[in-house]
């Protein structure tokens, strides 16, 4: 039987390439990516669906780290015991938490982009805090930010583009770090290894 993974919905796409491209046994169930917008409701969404899901597959895995639920996750995680991702955030998960810590402590006004985020940066972002109807509300929101990091999966052109647009949004300079899906392919591999 195959292995069923209840996945944030920010990187349901990444993980859709990772099972493709290593041919794996793998069902996704991805989440609204806009849950993050409410971090409290991830744990109660997560639970629901591996109560729905487990009786479908040999072995379940949770694709989200522990994205503000400040341990209601892993609660979930440990009632139905099963893995997930290691980590804080995804940011912990494409660059390392160790990069992580290192840019936080360089500046902790920074404020981080991925792939996910730069594709669906109005939306997820400018639309769900209102700044589309209230923008002088921008400098309030991000007034303790100095920079935007956007840790880059897959840097083309378009997506540059992007996350120059999504910088500028919220007046802040932008720098680019490569960070690839390294991170991601294993901790996958990890969750789904018995």
């Amino acid at each position: 039987m195959s292995i069923g993974i209840v996945a944030c919905g920010a990187l349901a796409t990444h993980i859709g390439d990772i099972v493709t491209e290593n041919e794996l046994d793998v069902v996704i169930y991805p989440l609204p990516p806009l849950l993050h917008n409410r971090p409290e409701k991830i744990a109660g969404e997560v639970d629901a669906l591996l109560s729905q899901i487990k009786v479908k597959h040999s072995a379940c895995a949770v694709a989200y780290a522990d994205c503000g639920t400040y341990g209601a996750l892993d609660a979930v995680i440990e009632r139905h015991n099963v893995k997930r991702l290691r980590g804080n955030h995804c940011y912990d998960i494409f660059a390392g938490a160790s990069e992580i810590e290192r840019i936080m402590a360089e500046d902790a006004g920074t404020y981080f982009l991925t792939d996910f985020l730069v594709k669906s940066f109005h939306r997820s972002v400018i639309v769900e805090l209102g700044l589309d109807k209230y923008p002088h509300l921008r400098d309030d929101y991000f007034k303790n930010y100095t920079r935007v990091i956007w840790l880059a999966q897959i840097r083309t052109p378009e997506l540059e583009q992007a996350a120059i647009d999504a910088a500028a949004e919220i007046g802040l300079p932008l720098q680019i770090q490569s960070a690839g899906y390294a991170g991601l392919t294993n901790q996958v591999m990890e969750l789904i290894s018995h």
